[in-house]
């Protein structure tokens, strides 16, 4: 295929194994990790985990990320047909955990959607992404995800395309983030204060970056309805030796807490995360024993429709 799935629009030949787009993957999808997750929002991981699905490759590959390892170029995971996915949606269901939560899906959206076609979970699917997705992705995804979980990440063009390539990112990621708040609606929890259904917006508050943190937490309470939940995150930690201007270092207390008071005179529904999250001790672990047995058997084995 010939691809433009992201709003990159590399219009790149991409093979199910080989891609020679931005996101360098082919249109077969990767799994690095599927397990049970703990550390997500509240409404999100509850009591019984929120059930991750991990994928390599990234349409936006932040300078800073702590998936790197698999996000830009790292291919350590297992391939699968749409029919291997599907079966493996149905393992991670199989968890008892709260939801089947697909993390950075949206360069293998058409294979992600056709699984979902032929295994939708009876828990809520969640779309977990960077937010630099096109309204056309969205629109395909209707009926098939519950709730999108993305990230909106930076408002000025320089920063965007200091750290993400992308000095597009705020119009694009707002954009995207409209449609998904218009399509799933007012969010919906269950007695347990499990997100059914709806739009969390997650922002990590970045060093000498937090005058742009204000900026998205006043753009999301002019521009998106009253009551969508937002996390404010304040995990940031220095990987992958980042030289950008004051990324070498984690949030100051000042820092959040100028943060945390916008987030306060806004009236923002959502969650506040600790200082305690910034520490590499977060970062998902990629085929690790839960993942590789949840994964065995399925490498591009072909599987029939349920």
């Amino acid at each position: 295929m010939v691809c433009n799935l992201c709003p990159r629009r590399c219009n790149a030949a991409r093979t199910p194994a080989e891609g020679a787009g931005y996101c360098g993957m082919g249109t077969d999808p990767v799994v690095a990790r599927a397990a049970r997750h703990d550390w997500e929002e509240p409404c999100i991981s509850g009591t019984q985990g929120s059930g991750t699905v991990f994928f390599c490759g990234c349409t936006l590959g932040c300078v800073f990320c702590q998936n790197a390892s698999i996000s830009q170029g790292g291919r350590k995971g297992i391939s699968l047909t749409p029919e291997a996915l599907a079966e493996l949606f149905r393992r991670v269901e199989g968890l008892g955990v709260h939801n089947v939560n697909l993390v950075s899906p949206t360069h293998f959206a058409p294979a992600v959607l056709q699984a979902l076609q032929i295994y939708k979970p009876s828990i809520p699917v969640v779309w977990n992404s960077s937010g630099y997705e096109s309204p056309e992705m969205i629109a395909m995804a209707e009926g098939l995800v519950d709730v999108y979980l993305p990230d909106f990440k930076y408002a000025k063009a320089s920063t965007a395309g200091e750290l993400a390539g992308a000095p597009d990112y705020f119009p694009v990621a707002l954009s995207a983030i409209r449609a998904m708040r218009e399509q799933t609606g007012a969010p919906v929890y269950n007695e347990q204060g499990i997100l059914l259904r709806g739009t969390l917006v997650r922002h990590l508050v970045l060093p000498m970056r937090v005058d742009e943190t204000i900026a998205i937490l006043q753009t999301i309470a002019r521009e998106l309805p009253s009551g969508t939940p937002v996390s404010l995150m304040r995990q940031y930690t220095p990987m992958n030796g980042v030289t950008a201007k004051g990324m070498d270092r984690r949030l100051t207390a000042r820092e959040y807490a100028r943060a945390r008071d916008a987030f306060f005179d806004l009236a923002l529904d959502g969650y506040l995360q600790e200082k305690e999250a910034a520490t590499c001790a977060y970062t998902p672990a990629f085929m690790d024993e839960e993942s590789t047995r949840l994964l065995a058997g399925l490498a591009k084995a072909p599987f029939a429709r349920a």
